[in-house]
């Protein structure tokens, strides 16, 4: 049977040569016993890398709709409408992989059209990664101009985009990493996008199938949904992804096929008989396998469910300190918890050499003194104990942890951190976000054309506050949750996102909350940044200390009352010049060896 890692090897050739007990806690399970003195390399090391299981043939199929180009508009367009035919050209938005500098990679998916795996790569550019010695934490702008590891994610600012009459090249955001993204503390809703356009991969992979990025426009929709059951349905399995993936679609689907590889061959729940369903039906159960493969994306964890992969992980283990919240506990109570022990205690075993080395990012793997100042940083809010509020503005309180908890490293909620004012303000001046009109919900609704981005309710919807900023188009910019919430063409998430937004604050009206909705995004996970870079929904920001400084900018905005709408959690962040390094170490120590 093939694992997930080797099905990825094969697809990557295919696509053109890619491709304790502590203050009172019980010892957790799978931590190390309590050791005395120095811990030897045998203990030091994180624990041994669990072969992978075979993936479920529903993970599998999933995997090969990832990484299918034919439901492009490209291929609709040049195909001559045979599913099977091999296009003379491929679409030009994916000649090469664009990076930070403008360097262009090879593009893995070269002479073929869009798919999901083009914007969410993994090892497609390993090659093309220069090497650099060990020792030093590597600039995160060289590791995303010269290839490398990725966590389903890509190295562009916004992602190319096929061409159309619309006149867009690349994507409003940046391609978030999509490892860990399905995945949430026991009761928290999961949102997909930047947005919380969705609440499940299934919706996701839906939208995505028949939306812009994969070139087809918003009036096309029921064009794209035909397109994609007729290559569900009229595929031979000559190509090489149903040569490598069991068969033709068709054939996988009906699941009965004795030819059908036993990895392959999907239980019964999961199969269709494509000539006797709608399309509507064909999309849906597609949906289905794209979210199993989606949901498989996991860092890794140990058997008790403990992430074991960093450098931090491993720190924690070693100490014999909680890896993991105690039943009923918060993550946020969790985090302050952890931050109350490492303050009592000076007698680390600290992470070094003796552990290994990593394979796919250019830093050492450790954890010493400098990363546990910055865990602290990060940790510390004015109201923990020991730290008075009187003193928060010398420095030392990252207050990170208000979003960002342990051992997830992302509340999977919406803030903002100012992210969309400080472009918006660098391109047409400062304050110029804070004067920017927006409508009110009463407004909106009776203007969705004006205010609203396109949908196939709306096809012609213009979209103002869903767009990449301009000198050449004042007004238009990106407000991210404010897109969604409250728009009636986007009903999935309402339910979940007014929950969100009313959580502690007393505002009941809609139009209150679509107030308080104005520039928040969602909270990416801080685990293995390094593989994701550049940072930030706009990826304006090419280095893990530059988006500590940015933090440093819009907290002191916060305060000041010049950031429109923003986060209460920014006003708690006090960082001082000489908090950068060490927190910028211990976000490093938070990376791993995904593969």
């Amino acid at each position: 049977m093939i694992s997930v890692t080797s099905r990825r090897n094969v697809i990557w050739k295919l696509a053109g040569g890619l491709t304790a007990l502590v203050c009172g806690h019980a010892l957790e399970a799978g931590e190390l016993p309590p050791t005395g003195g120095n811990p030897t390399a045998a203990s030091a090391a994180p624990p041994a890398r669990r072969e992978k299981e075979p993936a479920a043939p529903e993970v599998a199929l999933g995997e090969r709709l990832f990484l299918e180009t034919r439901f492009s508009q490209f291929f609709f367009a040049h195909s001559g409408g045979n599913a099977n035919q091999p296009l003379a050209a491929g679409d030009p938005a994916l000649a090469v992989t664009v990076t930070t500098t403008g360097t262009a990679l090879p593009g893995p998916f070269a002479g073929q059209g869009m798919n999901c795996r083009a914007c969410h790569l993994v090892g497609e550019h390993v090659s093309a990664s220069s090497s650099a010695s060990a020792g030093a934490i590597a600039s995160t702008t060289a590791a995303s101009t010269s290839g490398g590891t990725r966590t389903y994610a890509d190295f562009a600012r916004r992602s190319p985009i096929p061409a159309r009459e619309d006149g867009r090249t690349v994507a409003v955001r940046h391609t978030p990493p999509m490892v860990n993204s399905f995945s949430a503390s026991p009761g928290r809703t999961v949102f997909v996008h930047a947005d919380g356009e969705f609440t499940s991969g299934r919706e996701l992979a839906m939208s995505g199938f028949n939306g812009r990025n994969f070139g087809w426009l918003p009036h096309e929709h029921a064009k794209a949904l035909a397109h994609v059951a007729r290559i569900v349905r009229d595929d031979d399995g000559a190509g090489e992804l149903a040569k490598k993936f069991g068969g033709a679609y068709s054939l996988v689907l009906a699941g009965t096929d004795p030819a059908i590889p036993s990895e392959f061959r999907l239980p019964a729940k999961f199969r269709l008989n494509v000539s006797e369903v709608s399309d509507t039906d064909i999309l849906g159960r597609v949906g289905d396998f794209v979210a199993a493969y989606m949901d498989s994306l996991l860092f890794s964890r140990d058997a008790a469910g403990a992430y074991d992969g960093s450098p931090y992980d491993v720190f924690l283990r070693q100490n014999r300190l909680p890896r993991q919240p105690a039943d009923g506990e918060t993550d946020r109570a969790y985090s302050e918890r952890l931050l109350g022990l490492l303050d009592a205690r000076s007698d680390w075993q600290f992470v070094g050499p003796e552990a290994g080395a990593f394979k796919t990012h250019r830093q050492e793997f450790a954890f010493g003194k400098r990363e546990l100042a910055g865990l602290k940083i990060f940790l510390r809010t004015p109201g923990n104990r020991g730290f008075a509020a009187s003193n928060a503005r010398q420095g030392g309180v990252g207050s990170c942890a208000a979003c960002h908890a342990a051992p997830h490293f992302t509340d999977g909620g919406f803030h903002n951190t100012g992210v969309a004012q400080m472009e918006y303000d660098g391109i047409h001046g400062r304050g110029a976000f804070a004067r920017l009109r927006i409508p009110s919900l009463l407004e909106r609704a009776g203007r969705h054309d004006a205010f609203l981005p396109a949908t196939a309710a709306h096809p012609r919807a213009d979209g103002p506050f869903c767009d990449i900023p301009s000198a050449r188009q004042p007004g238009r910019t990106d407000l991210g949750l404010w897109n969604v919430f409250a728009n009636p063409d986007l009903p999935g998430p309402q339910a979940q996102l007014e929950r969100v937004l009313a959580a502690g604050t007393g505002v009941a009206t809609t139009a209150e909350l679509l107030d308080r909705s104005v520039a928040r995004f969602k909270t990416s996970t801080l685990r293995d940044l390094g593989h994701s870079a550049p940072y930030l929904h706009n990826g304006s920001r090419d280095t893990l200390a530059d988006v500590v400084r940015f933090y440093q900018t819009t907290s002191a905005l916060a305060r000041a009352g010049q950031l429109r709408n923003a986060a209460p959690e920014l006003k708690l962040i006090a960082l001082a010049p000489e908090d950068v390094e060490p927190l910028t170490a211990f976000l490093h120590s938070l990376n791993e060896d995904y593969e």
